[in-house]
């Protein structure tokens, strides 16, 4: 064989090698032996993607049975006793490793982490089954042990996401990310020592779950001569791509008023039993409030492509007066299937804010929603969202949002989706309440958003100072009406903000939570984080962004990085070459750790939410035209 030939050769043999789950090497303490060990003996690929195929009532299996034939990981190893009538037993357990939080306190000398039981850990689904015994075998003579297992949701089948006497397992879904397995071999004594809630992870320590991990890694059980732990640090890579085509479920509650929902519905936008199996996402309804109240002038106008100057959106803001205003609220579709649709053929989801027409005024929000929760993932949205801004930098009033939202459902007045405690005087308790808003210990409510829409690039202040200068309506007199922006937001006159919110509901644990603007620095970069007031139940970083590079191309990358300690937020023109846009982490806000879902909208925001901007959505144009938008992929790793 050539020197090269035979280097190539041996690169492939440690590449298989390093790839395969046997662990050759004999592992051994004073009463047994094992060898063998093969955590995925029925499976090649470590890399499993989540199967949504029925997953809306049962939960993400992994992995299913059209990934693997039997539906389960199996698993064996060999033992040998060293020791004359012995009994031997073991079990199997598993966690996901990139969405954790450590097992032990590193600067409490290895004390346990007092957040360790949020992480997504289990064993048999069969909580019952504890630790299974290995038949009794002679000094020296090697048995081989095969066993399988799966991961589902909820594994420790805690009673909160159980309704009706059904375990709800999509309640508590597994985590996107690696997985970790770890055998643990005891021997008899070991089994007579081992606390309950070790050997059952359904039950509890005090009403706390403890980490099996913790126990036997950090532990009591780390360096007990009756255990032996074989840990397999990367198991399997698990990542969730929800098929965009495989059509949209209709939730006729989101459409109350609707004369016949079904005179809407489509082949592939429905409510069918096989819709309902396989389709990933739904229309998504906004919650839509008085406050959102629009007074529009009475104009129709197609902004991007006809065009809207600046000096037009001065005139028109000038002198319309108040009478002639349109008092109206932002619209959502009032028929299924009407604005959104799932594209079999090239799996895609398309978006369209319907025309306006006179005497038929609206400015229609439109969006989607995922159907399967998830807690903690890298986000990543592949998207051809509307343009903003016309060729004169005037703003269309839309708001491009990828956000992410708490999940509700059967049993949410069991409270299955809340937030930890907050131990500081407590969050507020609604997202729509004021100032003076009750405080409570635990909420449902979570929310991470992208919104993308054209406002001023800087920290406000609490008393915010005028972009213009009080104008009258004198048409002899240009100078009185058509006012100049200043130079400060002339300067991103071609951009929009890029805004990164993470809804806290003002929880005040955090060490560093605050008001007005707060530096944060991360990546080598500085952000600022602004919350008006210590009550306000968010906190916004902004990053100004080119509007042709982010809509104007064929498509651009959204990406929401929500770990337990942390979250990022990045964009970019593709996926490898995404940079950072924003960053918070939980010594500044509190950050969600229930399950949520993803949305994304075009939608028209009442910018009295943004102050300052230098477009009101009451003197934009109602559109002439569908504003169209289109999303290309969504992935959770």
């Amino acid at each position: 064989m050539k020197p090269n030939n035979f280097l190539i050769f041996l690169l492939l043999i440690l590449l298989v090698t390093s790839c395969n789950s046997t662990k050759e090497d004999t592992i051994k303490n004073d009463f047994f032996e094992i060898s063998d060990i093969n955590f995925l003996s029925n499976h090649n690929d470590k890399l499993i993607l989540f199967d949504y195929e029925n997953a809306i009532d049962q939960g993400f299996i992994l992995p299913s049975k059209k990934q693997i034939k039997n539906g389960y990981f199996n698993l064996s190893f060999k033992l040998k006793p060293l020791k004359d009538n012995q009994q031997f037993y073991y079990k199997i357990y598993y966690q996901n490793e990139s969405y954790k939080f450590p097992e032990y306190e590193f600067q409490k000398q290895k004390e346990l982490h007092p957040l360790a039981h949020e992480n997504f850990y289990g064993s048999w689904e069969d909580t019952e089954i504890e630790f299974k015994s290995i038949p009794n075998t002679k000094i020296g003579e090697e048995i081989m042990i095969s066993d399988s297992f799966r991961i589902v949701g909820n594994p420790r089948n805690e009673e909160m996401c159980f309704f009706e006497g059904e375990n709800d397992r999509w309640k508590r879904n597994p985590r996107v990310g690696t997985y970790s397995a770890m055998l643990i071999i005891s021997t008899e004594n070991g089994i007579e020592n081992l606390p309950d809630y070790i050997k059952n992870i359904s039950k509890t320590n005090n009403n706390s779950f403890i980490n099996p991990y913790y126990y036997f890694l950090y532990g009591e059980g780390a360096d007990n001569q009756n255990y032996k732990v074989i840990l397999e640090p990367e198991f399997i890579t698990t990542k969730a791509s929800p098929n965009l085509g495989n059509g949209l479920y209709v939730e006729n509650s989101n459409f109350k008023n609707s004369k016949n929902p079904h005179d809407h519905y489509t082949c592939n936008c429905n409510n069918s039993d096989s819709i309902n199996n396989n389709a990933t996402i739904s229309q998504f309804i906004h919650y839509v409030d008085n406050s959102a109240k629009l007074y529009n002038i009475p104009l129709i106008r197609d902004v991007i492509n006809e065009g809207y100057s600046k000096e037009e959106y001065n005139w028109y803001r000038a002198f319309f007066s108040k009478e002639e205003l349109i008092g109206i609220l932002p619209q959502t579709a009032k028929d299924p299937c009407q604005t959104v649709f799932s594209n079999p053929e090239n799996n895609t989801i398309t978006l369209k804010n319907p025309k306006s027409e006179y005497g038929k005024w609206q400015k229609e929000n439109v969006g989607i929603i995922t159907r399967h929760g998830f807690t903690y993932g890298k986000y990543t949205v592949k998207a051809n969202l509307t343009e903003l801004l016309n060729k004169d930098n005037v703003w269309n009033g839309i708001t491009n949002a990828i956000w992410l939202i708490y999940q509700g459902g059967s049993g949410q007045e069991k409270g299955w989706n809340l937030r930890r405690p907050c131990t500081k005087e407590g969050y507020m308790e609604t997202y729509w309440g004021g100032r003076f808003d009750n405080r409570v210990e635990r909420v449902a409510y979570s929310e991470i958003d992208f919104e993308i829409l054209k406002t001023v690039h800087y920290c406000p202040n609490n008393i915010f100072p005028p972009l213009y200068e009080n104008y009258e309506a004198n048409q002899n007199s240009p100078e009185a009406w058509n006012t100049k922006l200043p130079e400060e937001v002339n300067k991103y006159d071609s951009d929009i903000a890029v805004c990164c919110t993470n809804w806290d509901m003002a929880c005040w644990q955090p060490e560093n939570f605050g008001t007005g603007c707060q530096e944060i620095s991360y990546n080598g970069q500085t952000f600022l984080a602004h919350r008006w007031e210590d009550v306000y139940r968010a906190i916004t970083e902004k990053h100004m962004a080119n509007d042709d590079e982010l809509f104007g191309s064929d498509y651009y990358y959204f990406q929401i990085d929500w770990q337990p300690d942390k979250i990022i937020w990045r964009i970019g023109p593709e996926k490898d070459q995404l940079y950072e846009v924003g960053y918070m982490d939980d010594k500044i806000t509190s950050i969600p750790n229930n399950q949520m879902l993803l949305i994304i909208t075009q939608e028209f925001h009442n910018t009295n939410w943004w102050p300052g901007s230098p477009y009101d959505q009451h003197n934009i144009p109602f559109p002439k035209n569908e504003i169209t938008g289109t999303i290309y992929e969504i992935t959770i790793e």
